[in-house]
């Protein structure tokens, strides 16, 4: 049996949300990539208690939808599998760009970025790959690449931008083997730059947390 797997490159539409208004009294604008299983309708709601005047929300949506449970109700969504990652990165990062280049975020307004669980690793591609410069870095439970190496965020070093780690004390996914391997990677990539915000909590976002951190 000759089977072969076999590339095809077409043009395809998704989705993402947006929260409040983007206006000349915009002071933030937030760029927020979910966690694994979130669709970002319903992810941006944790955002909802910033002041709405001074903060615009924007949550791209990971590509690839499923069911949640067998009685195919609740739908989900993930960015990257283990199948085919380097092409689906390269898929996910273009999407990106592109709402980016959509919402034309105004040099006036500082930006954001911020990732919770698996949107770690979304944003933290994207801004290296594309040299974009935040303002502040929000990581929130989640893993950096490992593949990301010294002197990728060079640019942010160069501009002192801030990086927040931000986790739940009782995460099963961000234990204490896993925080020191976490500030390796921040040692590294943010050298004197990153700081620990720790919470009382699981693997979960809280909004007070997210209030605090503009």
């Amino acid at each position: 049996m000759d089977t072969q797997e076999k590339n095809i490159e077409y043009s395809t539409i998704n989705t993402y949300s947006t929260l409040n208004q983007l206006t000349e009294k915009t002071k933030n604008v937030w760029l927020v990539c979910h966690g694994m299983g979130y669709l970002s309708r319903y992810f941006i709601r944790y955002f909802n208690e910033l002041p709405a005047e001074e903060n615009y929300i924007i949550a791209p949506q990971a590509p690839s939808k499923y069911y949640q449970t067998q009685e195919f109700k609740h739908v989900g969504a993930s960015w990257l599998t283990k199948e085919n990652t380097l092409q689906e990165t390269v898929n996910v990062l273009n999407y990106m760009d592109a709402v980016y280049k959509a919402e034309n975020i105004p040099s006036s307004a500082k930006l954001i970025a911020f990732g919770y669980s698996q949107g770690v690793s979304i944003i933290c591609r994207w801004l290296a790959s594309r040299r974009i410069l935040c303002d502040k870095l929000i990581l929130h439970s989640g893993g950096i690449p490992v593949e990301l190496k010294e002197g990728d965020f060079h640019f942010m070093q160069e501009h002192k931008i801030p990086v927040s780690y931000v986790y739940g004390k009782g995460d099963p996914y961000i234990n204490p083997e896993r925080v020191e391997k976490e500030t390796d990677k921040l040692e590294k990539l943010f050298p004197g730059l990153y700081e620990f915000v720790s919470f009382e909590g699981v693997h979960e976002i809280k909004k007070e947390i997210i209030n605090s951190l503009v």
